[in-house]
């Protein structure tokens, strides 16, 4: 379905839980993208527009409203004003400016101006020394600024500077300092929209959809956090995704709830960074209750063999891509890999007290599958799309 945003409304597109409406909002990505593209089309034009649109990789189409344009003979500066919906964020309401400016060489430079952050520390989806904008909005606004070029039948070069004024204090707290991100916010955003966060409306969305798969009969559930692992459940290990559940960070009430279904299987596809956390007892994994994605790893390092030096190698990572890395480096990964998967095995049986089969498979975006639990392979079976199963 296609949602349109006009002007400056609060956005119109709802989650529904717990009989409540909860508003969706858009992302910095979103912002970025917007002012960039706004700004674009007054430079080329050289006259001001009250209203930009962009298209969002979730499928909803915003027209948002320029703000603090200035224009001059060389450049064109504007801001976009971020709306959160009913989600609580510290960046809701702040000002996201784009700076663009003509240059010689053809195509679309994307740089980090004022309260974005630069990443200091390999591991993280951006360049060291580069701005922290994410993938998914530099392709948002390579593509929108773009399609502005186009419009205008401009075939050289734009340069686009994306400041957030605000973002040198709102980062002071966040994580991105511990992150090696300093000096501002990172631009973020996979799908340009904002989804309400509230705790218990996902856990109520959540068995919402495991109450419909108990009744369309389904005994065996799919799992998966959000979308990375969505796409790798369905991309790479071409697993049928239709009737699969989302459960964000609950795992706990995830597999309490599987239990009082009465499901006989649990299958949970994670990222590393997510599922490593269950190694430990961890059954919420959002960053806030628990950030202890390398210990375990360390400590699995230096019972096999690895130096006290490696173990804080591995302790001091920002990422776990980062600790396969070392892993693979030492030769230690497979060894390590073992450890973690029973003990991930151990705690999602503990919570489930037995009482239905669970298995887990842990996956990166960069090296692919990294392990499995010792039924997970026996439980992709009952999942794989008709005909690639036989």
């Amino acid at each position: 379905m296609e949602y349109v945003l006009e002007g400056k409304k609060p956005m119109e597109t709802y989650q529904f839980s717990q009989g409540k409406n909860l508003r969706c909002g858009y992302t910095t990505g979103s912002c970025a993208t917007a002012a960039a593209k706004a700004a674009a089309l007054m430079l080329l034009t050289g006259q001001r527009i009250d209203s930009v649109q962009i298209d969002t990789p979730k499928g909803v189409v915003l027209n948002l409203e320029p703000e603090d344009v200035e224009m001059a003979s060389d450049y064109v500066s504007c801001a976009i004003r971020k709306d959160s919906g009913d989600d609580p964020d510290d960046t809701n309401g702040i000002l996201v400016y784009a700076k663009v400016q003509r240059a010689v060489a053809p195509g679309v430079r994307i740089e980090g101006g004022v309260g974005v952050g630069k990443v200091t520390k390999p591991g993280l989806a951006c360049a060291v020394g580069g701005p922290a904008i994410n993938p998914t909005p530099k392709r948002m606004m390579i593509s929108e600024v773009s399609a502005a070029m186009e419009q205008i039948g401009y075939h050289k070069g734009l340069n686009v500077t994306i400041s957030i004024p605000e973002g040198v204090e709102i980062a002071k707290k966040t994580f991105n300092p511990r992150l090696g991100i300093v000096g501002g916010l990172s631009v973020l955003g996979t799908s340009g929209i904002v989804e309400p966060m509230s705790e218990s409306a996902l856990i109520e969305t959540m068995r919402v959809e495991m109450r419909a798969q108990q009744a369309r009969g389904n005994k065996h559930l799919l799992v998966f956090f959000g979308n990375y692992g969505e796409d790798f459940t369905r991309d790479v290990l071409g697993m049928d995704i239709e009737n699969a559940v989302t459960c964000s960070n609950f795992v706990g009430e995830l597999l309490d709830y599987a239990v009082f279904c009465g499901f006989e299987t649990l299958l949970l596809v994670g990222h590393s960074g997510k599922l490593v956390k269950l190694a430990q007892g961890v059954m919420n994994t959002h960053s806030k209750y628990a950030d202890c994605r390398t210990e375990l790893f360390a400590l699995e390092a230096m019972f096999h063999g690895a130096s006290v030096e490696v173990g804080k190698e591995i302790y001091n990572c920002l990422t776990t891509d980062e600790v396969t890395k070392v892993l693979q480096r030492e030769g230690l990964f497979a060894a390590v890999m073992t450890k973690v998967t029973e003990k991930i095995d151990f705690y999602m049986q503990h919570r489930v007290h037995g009482k239905i089969k669970t298995g887990a498979l842990m996956f990166s975006n960069v090296y692919g599958i990294l392990g499995k639990t010792k039924d997970a392979d026996e439980l992709v079976k009952l999942h794989l799309r008709i005909g690639e199963g036989e």
